[in-house]
């Protein structure tokens, strides 16, 4: 069964950092792309960071970027995202989400959560003094 597994939200103060982990099971990360999707309260699911497959490319919603990164460690089946200078407006439920199809404009690559086909439950990030 495909499964995907998040961990490593929490409480944390403005300023500071996170890693979040995705570990998948009875299925290799690098086959697909893969992304980091998050919801708060009130709004709708967005894009955070995605990876393509082996080529390693990569995309950060114009909010994160140079705070977070996402990463993939093949050996462990494992994708990250390193959230650094946490902000408030960061707090949200943060999903994995593997599937097969990625957007495509002029030279900018991205995924969306209508391009995913399997999800884990989530982990909570909250930003907070």
């Amino acid at each position: 069964q495909l499964q995907l597994v998040e961990s490593g939200g929490g409480l944390v103060q403005p300023g500071g950092s996170l890693r979040l982990s995705c570990a998948a099971s009875a299925f290799f990360l690098d086959s697909y792309v893969i992304g980091w999707f998050r919801q708060a309260p009130g709004k709708e699911r967005e894009a955070v960071s995605c990876m393509g497959r082996n080529d390693g490319v990569t995309y950060y919603v114009d909010s994160v970027k140079g705070r977070f990164t996402i990463s993939r460690d093949n050996a462990k089946n494992t994708v990250y995202l390193q959230m650094n200078s946490l902000k408030p407006e960061d707090t949200a439920v943060y999903y994995c989400a593997t599937g097969d199809r990625a957007y495509y404009k002029g030279n900018v690559w991205w995924c969306e959560a209508d391009g995913m086909d399997n999800w884990g439950k989530g982990t909570l990030v909250t930003v907070s003094s």
